[in-house]
């Protein structure tokens, strides 16, 4: 059963995310007088409701949390503040701090979304009839902390976005690669048989991974006895991604905003990871 705190930031994660907010400076008014302004933590939960619930913008003044209008404004501002790749990169390096990102192994995969109205980084799904959607290329490490992310349309092989994924990571996971590479240690990238090119393998070997791809046509080899299966992750961090129901379809027609949402859930994963995990 639900609870409360699925669709609300608890205490722990606002004293982490409150520090990355922009400090408001009001604008002096003729008469010196200002409408009462509604608390950022009131308005982040009414952001966080839209992403988690996947419910209208329109729909969140009902909920009582907080007017819609004031929920997508300050939404607004926060993305061209930067605000969600922010929280995005503190909430890896609390990770790295707290456990540590595991880039002994890695997985990259894409996931096909709908797209009904459009927009730049979109395009015709080939898997949906040609309809409207939207691809997103995430890279995770060993554990399934999602550390990169693109979009694009969906009509993108999922091989043409390798090169811009393995470039996206935020600098704390960036940090932390690179610290694990000059540790001599390794790093396997598996991928599915969508990748199986030529190109992909020399992107993959630039960056300084090994490519780990199952060839076309080849049957699943039978388990062997200490042999872990390493590629799913990415799959059920994907899974996680959708139980934020505003990702599931994307109604933006802004990508800047659609991508803003997902650097939210990213966060949301990787703090709860970071509490739980």
């Amino acid at each position: 059963m639900a609870t409360t705190q699925e669709f609300t930031i608890s205490d722990t994660l606002w004293a982490r995310l409150s520090p990355l907010l922009p400090v408001h400076t009001p604008k002096p008014h003729p008469l010196g007088r200002h409408r009462q302004r509604i608390p950022d933590r009131q308005v982040l939960n009414g952001i966080f409701f839209v992403l988690r619930t996947g419910c209208q913008w329109k729909a969140l003044s009902a909920t009582g949390i907080c007017s819609s209008s004031t929920a997508h404004s300050r939404f607004q501002q926060w993305v061209e503040a930067g605000v969600f790749a922010r929280l995005w990169n503190e909430a890896l390096q609390d990770y790295e701090d707290l456990i540590g990102l595991d880039f002994d192994w890695m997985a990259l995969d894409g996931s096909l979304h709908k797209a009904p109205l459009g927009g730049k980084k979109t395009g015709p799904n080939p898997t949906d009839r040609a309809k409207g959607g939207v691809k997103r290329s995430l890279l995770t490490e060993a554990h399934g902390i999602p550390v990169g992310l693109v979009l694009e349309g969906a009509n993108r092989h999922d091989m043409k976005l390798t090169e811009s994924t393995l470039a996206s990571l935020p600098p704390a996971a960036e940090a932390a690669r690179q610290a694990h590479l000059a540790a001599g240690g390794e790093q396997g990238l598996c991928l599915d048989a969508g990748y199986d090119y030529a190109q992909v393998r020399e992107i993959v070997a630039a960056h300084g991974y090994t490519a780990h791809i199952r060839p076309r046509g080849e049957e699943v080899a039978a388990k062997k006895a200490g042999q872990k299966a390493r590629r799913w992750v990415v799959e059920r961090t994907h899974s996680w991604l959708n139980r934020f129901r505003h990702l599931l379809i994307r109604w933006a027609k802004k990508p800047e905003n659609y991508l803003a949402m997902l650097h939210f859930a990213c966060a949301r994963i990787t703090w709860y990871n970071c509490l739980f995990g």
